[in-house]
């Protein structure tokens, strides 16, 4: 016998992908009563051991552009107790599900149904009513056809207990991949492709069509110690020739798997042939290994000792149902840096649309079918971001009370080939889910108008998810409730910046590094080293080059602002100066350029080195904070390379300084916004926030450096960022009152004592996880 259960709360998350379980810990976390229902038995959908899609976001394509919060600590959490190295697809294990379930059943007011699949929608005064899309426009779309402007209810079914479940709340987030509530419920939705003649779009195709990108099953392979044998089924598919693989862009290169492009959607319907797709994925999957143990020339004896250990039976979707909004994104607007009024997230991932039919394609998808060139017509189109996505395209048009979140959000599906990766769907998460704790009660179309407008509602969505420890890229933190906004700090010491040289301490602590190993860049295409200055003087600049021919070459520089890091512009927003040196022949030979400039705006730089064909630029495995190379894209742009170049600079510069505290921004961006102590005066070191009168502090925020250059695939496994601090201490007038030790997280909160009151409160930081610096990007007081 079925049992049946009805449970209220205040809003139900369909979905427990990385989208649903952030937009789940936020509500929780800001008070409301919260119920996330996933049909899986672990949490992280397609990032999840049963998937094992790692985690990609906009850190993959642009320094200093991981994303922070909720997705942020569960990232740094898992690195921190994850024995396994993350090696692209098929690496997940069963430590990342863990943190996730950790996270959510530490929150109170959260409760988790898994294993729970939705099967109905509940309509507010009447049933929900089917309709059949069309295929008028070329894609498929279909219309609005609600009963009802509210979803009463949503209806699922625990497989593994034989109950029967209705959740109740005033307000519901669809993170279901599919749109599986927004469908049910009667929203208007899309799949396919839009033309380009409809759209304007770079990446849209000249005739709309219903094709999508493919589902994905994944493989792994363990080196065993001896050899192992692999005979594939007869029903396996049969690999015979090897140009499938290496002149279609399906290059099978690591013995141990990793290949997202096993990948099948044409001709079969991404959701309701999902099935027949999961088949002919695992026919395809045991014939790629087949195909690389036993015939390929090239990795035939690299696989001798492997045997396959994980062939995924979830297949991973890119694609499906994409619901219509408030707003509906276009590509054109995430190239164009669009400044939304109501931005509440970033991404920040190239416009990734994979060739329809993945395997049984001509080709592969387009940047790896060319070989991943980092400037080719292709991908200099395709490099976007960072750029602001709106909470108007997380609203659906057609129900009064549903949140979207993840990939069926309102966008086109150009657009979508930058949105959907899990990274940015999970700030898409956080955002609905501090939405709806902080205006869902006033109604979600009253909050889409005032959305549209940078209304009061909107701008405190935006200070909550700033307070939470998430970054929008074109807000910064105006909290007026914040006493540290109003204190005046000081450090016991602050670096300044010299420049950066080979042979200094590596403070990375293994994170692997894009060019690691090479000796430098050739200037045969522009190279460029972004960096900040404090303002006023810069008498030289010094840059490490290596000439190997036998005649001096002039190297043509550029010292050029920038409006902000990920200022891509050649020439940036201004070019400063600019002059011709000469190089000698030689190695590791610093060139200094005589600026002797005054008068310089505080900001943030870029030094230009122009076409020099013989000339090597000296490349390092580490930074300094803020400062990263960038190198040739377009004739008109540069792109991340997400290292660093040799440089100097005299005078040093004072960049690093205390009030960055207070900049109300939690990364580079103009500016470092991070006071570092000077390594040179070992630890402890001091920050103090002193105001005119005692202020009742009852809490403290504190953000420190680290987990912010690279997304997670560059850290090894047990990785605490060596720039988090380790062990600190709080002082309220001198006295202690709250000591931590063993941190590796970015963001700390701290309540104190009841009643606690201070004229000057002191962050002592006693030790890192290897920088020899404090570093710290905010401090907050409430």
């Amino acid at each position: 016998m079925t049992k049946r259960l009805v449970q209220t709360f205040d809003l139900v998350v369909a979905g427990g992908g990385i989208a649903g379980f952030c937009a789940a810990v936020a509500a929780a976390r800001r008070g409301l009563k919260t119920c996330l229902v996933h049909e899986r038995p672990v949490l992280g959908g397609v990032a999840s051991s049963e998937m094992r899609v790692t985690v990609h976001g906009a850190a993959c394509h642009h320094a200093y552009a991981r994303e922070s919060g909720i997705i942020g600590e569960a990232l740094a959490d898992e690195r921190a107790r994850n024995h396994e190295w993350i090696n692209e697809n098929g690496w997940t294990n069963s430590i990342f599900d863990m943190t996730l379930y950790d996270i959510a059943t530490r929150e109170p007011n959260l409760t988790l149904h898994l294993n729970t699949p939705v099967i109905d929608v509940l309509m507010d005064g009447g049933d929900a009513i089917e309709s059949a899309p069309a295929t008028t426009a070329g894609y498929y779309e279909r219309p609005a056809c609600a009963s009802s402007r509210r979803i009463a209810g949503l209806r699922a079914r625990t497989l593994s207990a034989e109950t029967e479940l209705e959740l109740r709340a005033p307000l519901f987030v669809d993170a279901t991949g599919d749109g599986i509530v927004a469908d049910r419920a009667g929203c208007g939705w899309r799949m396919g492709s839009e033309g380009r003649a409809e759209t304007g779009e770079l990446h849209a195709p000249e005739k709309a069509s219903t094709d999508t990108m493919g589902n994905s099953i994944h493989i792994r392979a363990r080196d065993i110690g001896r050899e192992a044998p692999f005979t594939a089924p007869d029903w396996a598919v049969k690999h015979e020739d090897g140009r499938f693989f290496y002149e279609q862009g399906r290059v099978p290169h690591d013995p141990r798997g990793g290949y997202w492009w096993i990948e099948i959607g044409v001709p079969w319907h991404t959701i309701h042939d999902n099935e027949t797709i999961r088949h002919e994925l695992t026919r395809h999957a045991l014939g790629v290994w087949d195909w690389m143990k036993n015939r390929d020339p090239k990795m035939k004896e690299v696989c001798r000792n492997y045997a396959l250990d994980f062939i995924g039976q979830v297949p991973g979707k890119r694609e499906s149902r994409r619901i219509y909004g408030r707003h509906w994104v276009n590509e054109n607007e995430l190239q164009a840096d669009t400044v939304y009024p109501d931005e509440v997230g970033f991404g920040g991932w190239f416009i990734d649309l994979h060739t329809p039919g993945g395997l049984l394609a001509a080709n592969s998808e387009p940047a790896s079918a060319e070989g991943y060139k980092h400037d080719s017509e292709y991908a200099a189109k395709s490099y976007v971001g960072p750029y602001g996505f709106p909470l108007r395209s997380l609203i659906a048009r057609d129900v009064d009370n549903l949140f979207l979140a993840g990939r069926c959000i309102s966008t086109t599906r150009a657009a979508l080939g930058s949105l959907r990766v899990m990274a940015t769907t999970g700030l898409m998460g956080q955002a609905v889910g501090t939405a709806a704790a902080i205006a869902g009660r006033d109604g979600l179309p009253s909050l889409a108008e005032d959305a549209a407008k940078g209304g009061p509602r909107i701008r405190a969505i935006q200070q909550a998810l700033l307070h939470d420890g998430c970054f929008l890229p074109h807000v910064a933190n105006r909290d007026e409730a914040d006493l540290a906004r109003r204190a005046r700090v000081s450090a016991s010491s602050s670096a300044k910046l010299f420049g950066q040289s080979p042979g200094e301490p590596r403070n990375d602590n293994g994170q692997s590094s894009w060019g690691a190993g090479n000796r430098g860049c050739a200037i045969d295409q522009v190279q460029g080293q972004v960096i900040h200055l404090a303002g006023g003087v810069l008498d030289r600049i010094e840059l490490l080059i290596d000439n190997d021919s036998t005649a001096p070459v002039a190297l043509p520089l550029r010292l050029v602002r920038l409006e902000r890091i990920w200022d891509y512009r050649r020439g940036g927003a201004a070019v400063v100066a600019e002059q011709t040196l000469s190089v000698a022949p030689g190695q590791d030979r610093w060139v200094a350029w005589e600026l002797k400039l005054t008068g310089l705006p505080a900001g943030t730089y870029r030094i230009e080195a122009n076409p020099a064909p013989g000339l090597v630029w000296r490349q390092l495995t580490h930074i300094q904070p803020g400062c990263f190379a960038q190198h040739h894209l377009s004739p008109t742009r540069l792109r991340d390379r997400h290292n660093g170049l040799a440089f100097r600079l005299s005078p040093g510069q004072s960049v690093y300084e205390a009030a960055n505290v207070l900049s109300g921004i939690t990364r580079p961006l103009s500016g470092t916004n991070l006071w570092r102590s000077d390594a040179g005066q070992g630890m402890p070191q001091w920050l103090d926030l002193a105001w005119d009168a005692p202020q009742a502090v009852t809490r403290v925020e504190v953000t420190f450096a680290g987990h912010l250059l690279k997304e997670v695939h560059a850290e090894p496994p047990f990785f605490k960022d060596p720039q988090t601090v380790r062990d600190y201490a709080i002082e309220l007038d001198g006295r202690e009152v709250l000591r931590v030790t063993g941190n590796h997280q970015r963001r700390r909160v701290h309540d104190l004592p009841a009643g606690s009151r201070a004229g000057t409160l002191r962050l002592v930081v006693l030790a890192t996880n290897g920088d020899p610096s404090a570093a710290v990007y905010e401090v907050r007081c409430y």
